[in-house]
């Protein structure tokens, strides 16, 4: 073993030696620029207990994987592929001579399904793992299994330069070992308030004005060194590039650096450049282990793209959100790495105080079909049953069930089927998986390996214009494209990287079939997208909309598509005005015989409001869409009668189609229900509302319109609720009308039941000394005594009161109004009369 460099983690390698060979895990803390990378496995490589085993290296990304692989080698002074080799999915260096490899983590999840025992691995080491990315948390939990059950003497090595190591070191029972790092001071400058504020309150609009400007700043007050900028995304990357290709001078190289490049690309974005400065806009995926030769500058836009996944919607997007504390510390760590160096952060110190210390990890908001998967196929049903630093969500797992059991991956007790094997084993979600090997199995291997490529990588149609809605919809153009068979569709234009990895990833999903076709039909796009979306299912309403099998509605620019009644949809956006965004038409016949088993068919009764009845019909349906439907000349009576009582229900108890006779009823009722609320029924809205079904549904059996409901005695329906008793009880203490001394029989009127009122004329209760009483006398009557044309001359409930008092300036305006009729000066001892002195009766 070649003498190590002297860097700052060499110090702290003899004590994590020693820990190592007293206890099988450990948690390394070291900061950035430490060297831990690179000087910590091949320093293992000399430990005793390794026994000529494996040291596995997880590294978050390719880009670090291959680089962190390299560095060592060259430490070795050997080629890639000997001692130090690595293994990133579609590319692999190693060979039998391989003893330390540096892999991706999911390509670990695939080593211990195939062999939990690890059979020739000592030791596994998770580098930066304080970025908690779901695969890691995983490839941990199934790593400290395997330890536990079946390989006590495999090491297990933590190493983090921000997580909390007193947290790990609890969690894991296992030594912390520190090393101090050798960071050179970083100046840090901040923008005003009002900087930021100008700069406007979108990401993407911030980065855009204040990127170039930043780099424009420390090209001209910084004589030299390297630049390094972070943004977000692919997007904001190519906008800032668009403004300053040509206008930087010819001593300035400009390089960008994100996932989807080439390899080669993005190698040459982090070698030094002998004769240029160099600037590099990166995303995230420089944030850590990489070092980037030259860099004494960064500039720190401040936000990150992460994934979210919405359980409510099964679907995940990428959202942009600022930076952590933590991650901005990581950032402006790379200008000290090799040097004294410089930090722009393009947003003000009040801002970095309301920055979030860490990261959420991302078990909390990821879609955790996949790992459901790998625990089913481990043997593990519930998460709890692991070693995890955070438990997976209860929902989200319980929801990543639901859908395996739906692609047929696990059966009904969780356990992993044949097909769920068959579909992990290609390191693909899996959705993609189920795609890839329905359509093996269907003899469409080459088209499927190709649509599943498409699904999993970016974009390659991206728009001239990159304005919010001008995306193109249509997949199966994307086949086309990629099979060579589709001119270059105006307005839009081919993202050569984005079309690069598709093929690659096609082709390696061949390879793993061993599929030897290429032959691609873009006719298959909607059936195969079916195959991995069937919640997404959709059926055209209108021009322009669709039903999904959720029932959601959205809108599909199907004129691009063509008016088919069935799509399949892969990608959509639920915001606030959901649309589709990449969809494939889907016919009835491929519909019916790949997903018939799911569908159902039943009898569907329900209220129609243009005819004003219930209709019934047979429907074949799946979720909200419609396979097939016929009329029903003789429904089920009870699903009629329910689905007309909903419809009444709907529409309100005011709307109900009452007789006078049964408002009337009604209003004695309520009169009672007010005298004494025990005993009698209440007659209010929302308690008739509530009791439908016992006073009005019985008697809806055998009808079918709002017509026939019409003719029911909604008077003798209400009085249905009464006993024989009560019924007699309600004529005593509500009665319909009242005799008068005239001997005329007056109707009452309930309509205020609190004050009854009997509205009679005057003439016709002269001698009637008091007020009349209902309610078995509790209740005096409100009378509106009337002129012989029947108006009110007064209104009282104390009719002694008015004869004493109020009648004879009464009397002295009638007898000028009404002279024909009889007006005495004593109406108490005056016969009652209906008509006027010559017709008295």
């Amino acid at each position: 073993m070649p003498l190590l460099p002297d860097l700052p983690v060499k110090e702290a390698l003899p004590q994590l030696l020693q820990e190592l060979e007293t206890h099988n895990r450990a948690v390394l803390e070291a900061p950035p620029g430490a060297g831990k990378t690179t000087l910590v496995p091949l320093a293992l490589l000399q430990a005793a207990w390794r026994h000529d085993g494996k040291i596995l290296v997880l590294e978050p990304r390719r880009l670090a994987t291959r680089a962190a692989a390299e560095r060592m080698a060259e430490l070795l002074g050997e080629p890639v592929g000997q001692t130090v080799g690595y293994w990133v999915r579609m590319d692999h260096v190693v060979s039998k001579n391989t003893r330390v490899e540096v892999v991706t983590e999911g390509i670990l999840t695939r080593m211990l399904q195939e062999d939990p025992a690890l059979e020739g691995v000592a030791a596994i080491i998770f580098d930066e793992y304080h970025e908690r990315n779901l695969q890691a948390d995983l490839g941990l939990a199934l790593a400290l299994d395997a330890q536990n059950v079946l390989r006590p003497d495999l090491r297990i090595l933590v190493m983090s330069a921000t997580l909390d190591a007193a947290t790990i070191s609890n969690w894991l029972q296992a030594p912390v070992v520190r090393s101090q790092g050798r960071l050179f001071p970083v100046q840090t400058h901040y923008l005003s308030p009002a900087e930021v504020a100008a700069a406007g309150n979108y990401p993407a609009q911030r980065m855009t004005a204040l990127v170039p400007k930043a780099i424009r700043k420390a090209l001209t007050e910084e004589a030299e060194g390297d630049i390094l900028v972070f943004l977000p995304g692919m997007g904001e990357i190519r906008k800032v590039a668009q403004q300053l290709e040509n206008k930087l001078a010819d001593n300035i190289a400009l390089h960008v650096l994100h996932g989807d490049l080439p390899l080669s690309k993005q190698i040459a974005a982090i070698q030094p450049s002998a004769n240029k400065r160099k600037v590099v806009l990166a995303t995230s995926i420089a944030d850590t282990s990489l070092t980037i030769e030259g860099v004494r500058i960064v500039i720190d836009g401040g936000f990150s793209r992460v994934p979210r996944f919405v359980p409510r919607t099964g679907l995940t997007t990428l959202v942009t959100v600022p930076v952590s504390q933590a991650s901005a510390d990581q950032r402006r760590g790379r200008a000290g790495r090799l040097g004294p160096g410089i930090c722009y952060r393009l947003w003000s110190e009040a801002d970095q105080l309301q920055l979030p210390p860490r990261q959420a990890p991302e078990i909390f908001d990821a879609d955790l079909t996949g790992l459901v998967l790998e625990l089913a196929l481990w043997g593990i049903k519930n998460p709890e049953d692991l070693h995890w630093l955070d438990t997976p969500p209860a929902a989200a797992a319980a929801l990543a069930r639901d859908l395996l059991l739906r692609l047929q991956a696990i059966d009904s007790a969780g356990n992993p089927t044949a097909h769920g094997k068959a579909l992990a084993s290609l390191g693909i979600h899996p959705r993609l998986g189920h795609l890839v090997v329905r359509g093996h199995e269907l003899g469409q291997g080459s088209t499927a390996c190709a649509l599943a490529a498409l699904l999993a990588e970016r974009d390659i149609l991206k728009p001239v214009q990159l304005t919010w809605g001008d995306g193109l919809p249509d997949l199966p153009l994307r086949l086309e494209m990629l099979a060579g068979q589709r001119p270059p569709t105006p307005g839009y234009t081919t993202d050569e990287n984005a079309l690069r990895r598709v093929k690659e990833h096609a082709q390696h999903l061949r390879q793993r079939l061993r599929e030897p076709g290429k032959h691609i039909q873009p006719d298959l796009a909607g059936l195969l997208t079916a195959l991995a979306y069937p919640d997404r299912l959709a059926q055209r309403e209108a021009s322009g909309r669709v039903r999904l099998v959720s029932g959601q509605r959205a809108s599909l620019p199907t004129e691009l598509l063509g008016e088919a009644e069935f799509y399949s949809i892969a990608h959509l956006d639920l915001g606030k005005q959901p649309r589709i965004l990449l969809a494939a038409p889907l016919s009835k016949t491929e519909l019916l015989e790949h997903f018939e088993d799911q569908a159902e068919t039943l009898q569907e009764v329900r209220w129609e409001e243009a005819s004003q009845q219930v209709r019934a019909r047979t429907l074949k349906r799946l979720g909200a869409l419609v396979l097939h439907e016929a009329p029903v000349a003789k429904p089920d009576p009870d699903l009629v009668a329910q689905a007309l009582l909903q419809a009444l229900q709907e529409k309100g108890i005011e709307r109900l189609p009452w007789t006078e006779e049964a408002l009337r009823t009604r209003q004695r009722l309520a009169f009672l229900h007010h005298l004494s609320p025990a005993e009698w029924p209440s007659m209010a809205d929302e308690a008739l509302a509530q009791s439908m079904d016992e006073w009005l549904a019985p008697h809806l059996f055998g009808l079918r319109s709002l017509d026939q409901v019409a003719r029911l005695d909604f008077k003798e329906l209400l009085l249905s609720q009464l006993s024989w008793e009560q019924r007699q009880e309600m004529d005593r203490l509500a009665p319909t009308h009242l005799q008068v001394p005239s001997g005329s029989r007056i109707a009452l009127d309930y309509a205020d039941a609190a004050a009854p009122v009997l509205a009679v004329r005057l003439q016709e209760v002269f001698g009637l000394l008091d007020t009349p009483h209902i309610g078995g006398g509790k209740v005096p009557l409100l009378l509106h005594l009337l002129s012989p044309a029947s108006r009110p001359v007064q209104v009282t409930r104390d009719l002694r009161s008015f004869w004493h008092n109020g009648y004879f300036e009464v009397r002295k305006d009638l007898r000028g109004r009404y002279p024909k009729h009889h007006w005495p000066e004593d109406p108490l001892s005056a016969p009652p009369t209906r008509g006027t002195k010559k017709r008295p009766q």
